[in-house]
């Protein structure tokens, strides 16, 4: 029998007690199963008056209750009833029963094909082990795809408990059966069972398992073709060398070349596996072409996979066929008329360059990639299809990438191939595009040196700092910080403090609260004297303020930089303001200045 719902044809229908049809709930069973149920219990829990199995036979009998958790509850209760029962009963009772009458909920067979993966030892051990085929057979069958899927999982957990003879004598055919299964569900599973069987069994068994897996490449369902396209590469890695040129490279191709996108583009996935089990001298001819027309291929969901996989293909085919091959096909991903490819692509900028042969890394990067990156990032031309400029996920892995692309080519090069692009961001209209170049400007500033980054890219910073966006706001005062921390106290007097202190006769009160934030984040890195002389008169100054955030602000930036000013100062200049403060109108003015006497004491 099936655990397939479509075993339960022909049984009368199940009436609620609104007189409804309990389509889910309440399954009316077959009388002849009720029955042999009924006999089943009997004859396990009570038959031989044994009175300490009653509990087992209510839990047996919960797999046949009408609630769904119920059931549910017992079959995770499977290894408490098998311990009960014995090893011999649990074959010869306990599995038949579970094989031939329960017809159930997805939720309840997930959890029996969960349990049986684990019940070797309660079957008595390896040498008993085939009795759990049955009901994980059947288990395989069924519509659900999670259910076959863990179903699959606990067949190949106990396939590596069967000895070599069991494998032939028991699994084997199992295997053949579900692979000429009349419903493609079987089929299926079959395809995730061959690997696991072929490495122990003889080599006349072994060619008829590279038959079967060769007609579930050629099946009419494409449900099939998927499932055995997406085990190719793992059946590949234990078929002999011979084997894998003769006959997976011609199912590879013809997968490849499948009407179904779906099958194509995991057919791409093997390719990864394939291409690392063949000599080098064998690639271009046997594994090139067919990978070359999958990166050009007209589905953009199997370009996506091509660019997706880069990377492993990159280390799978080595560091001339990728000079030769994989940099013209990588610039085309990066160039693709769809936004998903071309994020995908750029996602593997960084490790493609990083991949790429030291000899000829520079050559690559500046002749190839480079010009690609640079179209990427600044495109902004509506006319082009889909045009990059307009993908912020895109332009986000560009600017991730900057770093490893410095790292590689040089500042030279960078400043004058990427600075213009960089700046085109910093001003994007996409406010994470800008948040993502400001937590990158401490590392290219770096890199650009103190002059440079005066001359191009202080300005950008500073506007940063009055953007409407809170965030941005907030991460522009931390940049300023490491900025600092970079360049140094006497830079930041020279250059940041006094365009910082500007800020506040700003009329936007958020910008002169920014003024606040700034000071808060520069005083540690900028020492006693700047923070004391320059710093903390335009803070008292704020303290009369027409608006209470400001006010309150001065308060909590008061007790932020107290530790760092002279005593002298805390008590003649500092400790009056906030006394004042302390009465003022407003209650949270009030509360923060009152923190802050308390925090510097100054009571």
């Amino acid at each position: 029998m099936r655990f397939s719902r479509r075993c339960l044809e022909g049984s009368s229908s199940a009436v609620s007690e609104e007189g409804g049809p309990a389509v889910a709930q309440l399954r009316n069973r077959n009388p002849v199963a009720q029955q042999r149920h009924s006999e089943t219990v009997s004859k396990m829990a009570g038959a031989d008056g044994d009175d300490s199995l009653y509990p087992i036979a209510v839990l047996i009998d919960e797999l046949r209750n009408e609630d769904v958790q119920l059931r549910l509850n017992s079959i995770k209760k499977l290894s408490t009833i098998a311990l009960a029962l014995g090893v011999e009963r649990t074959r010869t009772e306990l599995l038949p029963f579970l094989t031939d009458t329960i017809y159930d909920e997805d939720e309840v067979l997930l959890a029996l094909a969960e349990q049986l993966g684990n019940f070797t030892m309660l079957v008595g051990g390896p040498e008993y082990v085939h009795c759990l085929l049955p009901p994980l057979e059947s288990l395989a069958t069924v519509e659900e795809t999670v259910v076959r899927d863990k179903a699959v999982e606990s067949l190949r957990k106990i396939s590596q408990e069967h000895s070599p003879v069991d494998l032939e004598v028991h699994f084997e055919p199992l295997v053949k059966r579900l692979a000429s299964g009349d419903w493609f569900t079987s089929r299926t599973s079959a395809c995730g069972l061959f690997s696991v069987c072929y490495p122990r069994v003889s080599s006349t068994v072994k060619a008829e398992i590279r038959q079967h897996f060769r007609t579930l490449c050629s099946d009419d369902t494409p449900m099939v073709r998927r499932a055995a396209a997406s085990k190719l590469g793992e059946f590949a890695k234990v078929l002999e060398l011979d084997y894998v040129k003769s006959d997976i490279i011609s199912l590879f191709t013809a997968l490849a070349s499948d009407e179904q996108d779906s099958v194509r583009l995991l057919a791409v996935e093997a390719c990864v596996s394939i291409a690392t089990l063949l000599p080098q001298e064998d690639l271009e001819t046997l594994v090139m072409p067919t990978l070359r027309q999958a990166a050009e291929d007209k589905s953009w969901r199997v370009r996506y996979m091509v660019a997706d996989k880069f990377s492993e293909l990159q280390k799978a085919v080595g560091p001339e066929i990728t000079k030769n091959d994989l940099v013209p096909a990588f610039q085309n991903l990066l160039k693709d008329c769809e936004a998903e490819v071309r994020a995908a692509a750029a996602n593997k900028v960084k490790e493609f360059c990083e991949n790429l042969p030291e000899d000829s890394r520079e050559q690559i990067i500046m002749t190839h990639i480079l010009p690609c990156v640079k179209e990427l990032v600044s495109d902004t031309n509506q006319h082009v299809k889909s045009a990059l400029a307009s993908c912020p996920e895109v332009r986000l892995n560009i600017i991730s990438n900057l770093d490893c692309v410095n790292e590689v080519i040089g500042i030279r090069q960078l400043s004058q191939s990427l600075l213009p692009a960089i700046v085109e961001l910093a001003e994007d209209a996409k406010w994470r595009v800008r948040l993502a170049i400001i937590e990158y400007m401490p590392l290219l500033a770096g890199q650009l040196g103190v002059e440079f980054f005066d001359e191009k890219l202080n300005t950008l910073c500073m506007a940063w700092l009055i953007d409407h966006v809170y965030a941005i706001r907030e991460a522009a005062t931390c940049n300023l910080m490491k900025l600092v921390e970079k360049f140094g106290a006497e830079w930041a007097q020279n250059t940041i403090v006094p365009k910082v202190l500007g800020m506040a006769n700003d009329p936007n009160y958020l910008h002169r609260m920014t003024t606040l934030f700034c000071i808060n984040a520069l005083s540690e890195a900028c020492g006693q004297d700047i923070t004391t002389k320059q710093m903390l008169p335009v803070v008292l100054k704020m303290s009369t303020d027409q608006v209470a955030n400001v006010r309150f602000n001065v308060a909590k930036s008061l007790q932020k930089i107290g530790p760092v000013i002279d005593s002298s100062a805390l008590q003649t200049e500092v400790k009056p303001v906030l006394e004042k403060l302390a009465t003022d109108t407003d209650m949270d003015v009030k509360y923060f200045a009152q923190e802050a006497i308390s925090v510097l004491v100054l009571a």
